[in-house]
């Protein structure tokens, strides 16, 4: 007897013996008292012995595709896996994932790469429709936002692929640059959206308007709690979360000086709400010239992963840091070796970049090649070959990262 399993790395049913993880038959004697007479006793199934908070224990254990899978044994261990499901923070932490896919209009689907099993995986993704959604995730949460609409953002765990659209957002259908970060709670499930806006000021070159709007789901209401009008300087595409607090990346539109000094991050504490400071009063530059920024959380710390521009050409990237933000200062965590950043071929001036954890991944926007930084470790490690291919010369390929969970719903 076999039981057929779903295969999340193929569109076919993958046959497993069974049954699965030390369910099996166990035949034993006994031995009577002389010696001599000796019978075959009832079968057993370890399944069967096992305690329901035992199984439960076991399978908590395993990787999430393994949890996934093991809900097709049968009806006692699809009812297990509904309980993990449904209480909190019984699982094993799991490594954050990684969805690679192509740029395109098509509705998006591509493949999710599993650093613990070192697996690649057909995904389909809930609720994105096109490659220029912005995303952003949390806690087994991903946050999208329409490209096109930006009132359109969707909350979603895209492992069980629950998922479900928000009020549509104030401020208008779309804006010059608008930002997407979330940030959830792994013991409550509550989450926090942020969407930060920046518009140019109509017959101002030099002013733009920046709003921040905050969505709590404890609520279900959106609040816009704070403007600021920018002179100089103009909001872009990346904003995270951390503590409690949103950082988000801007750029001048002046003539400077020091290149050095093109790109500085804002700080907003989110728990103030309505704070009238200047933002730009506070804000904190950039530990070099950049050509592109990405900021992340990775365990309640302000990562910044950004490619290094040339001192004379301050466009071209020679290079791709890691910083930490500690006390208001960067601090250089680690510089991508020279055969790494040769291998990615043709790096353009902007990359894809996230993580978790202790993860960060990084791939070119004009490869399928992707890299992983751990930063407990700190080891830069190539990831196993992306099943994608390079299809066409322009072909050009995105992707991000967001931990599987089974516990947590939008």
């Amino acid at each position: 007897m076999v039981y057929l399993m779903p295969s999340m790395d193929t569109e076919e049913w993958e046959m497993y013996p069974s049954p699965c993880f030390g369910a099996e038959i166990i035949e034993y004697t006994s031995i009577s008292e002389d010696g001599d007479d000796q019978e075959r006793d009832l079968a057993v199934s370890l399944d069967a012995i096992l305690p329901d908070d035992l199984l439960e224990k076991v399978l908590s254990m395993l990787p999430v595709v393994s949890v996934i899978r093991s809900e097709s044994v049968c009806k006692r261990w699809h009812d297990v896996v509904h309980v993990l499901r449904c209480t909190l923070n019984r699982m094993v932490p799991q490594k954050p994932w990684y969805f690679m896919f192509t740029c395109s209009d098509e509705v998006v689907s591509g493949f999710a790469y599993d650093p613990s099993l070192l697996k690649w995986y057909n995904f389909d993704f809930p609720c994105i429709e096109k490659s220029n959604w912005s995303t952003s995730s949390s806690a087994g949460l991903v946050c999208l936002m329409d490209g096109d609409n930006t009132n359109r953002v969707f909350v979603c765990n895209p492992i069980t692929k629950d998922w479900k659209r928000l009020a549509d957002a104030p401020g208008g259908r779309s804006a010059d640059y608008s930002a997407l970060a979330i940030s959830a709670s792994r013991k409550s499930h509550g989450y926090t959206v942020v969407v930060a806006r920046c518009n140019q000021v109509p017959g101002e070159y030099y002013l733009w308007e920046l709003s921040i709007i905050l969505y709590d789901s404890e609520t279900s209401e959106w609040i816009t709690p704070f403007k600021e009008v920018l002179h100089r300087w103009r909001g872009g595409e990346e904003c995270i979360i951390c503590e409690g607090v949103l950082y988000y990346l801007v750029y001048s539109t002046g003539i400077l000086v020091n290149e050095e000094h093109r790109h500085r991050v804002l700080i907003y504490d989110l728990t103030s709400r309505h704070n009238h400071t200047s933002l730009m009063s506070m804000a904190i530059p950039v530990p070099c010239s950049l050509t592109c920024g990405r900021l992340m959380n990775l365990r309640e710390k302000l990562i910044m992963v950004g490619g290094i521009g040339k001192q004379d050409r301050a466009g071209i990237i020679k290079g791709i840091g890691i910083w930490q933000l500690c006390n208001k200062e960067w601090h250089e965590v680690s510089r991508m070796p020279h055969k790494f950043f040769q291998g990615f071929g043709e790096f353009d001036d902007v990359f894809a970049s996230s993580g978790a954890d202790d993860l960060i991944y990084i791939q070119s926007y004009g490869s399928p090649a992707l890299l992983t930084f751990d930063m407990s470790q700190k080891l830069w490690k190539w990831s196993v070959k992306s099943p994608m291919m390079k299809r066409f010369p322009l072909q050009l390929f995105t992707g991000f990262s967001f931990v599987p969970r089974l516990d947590i719903t939008s």
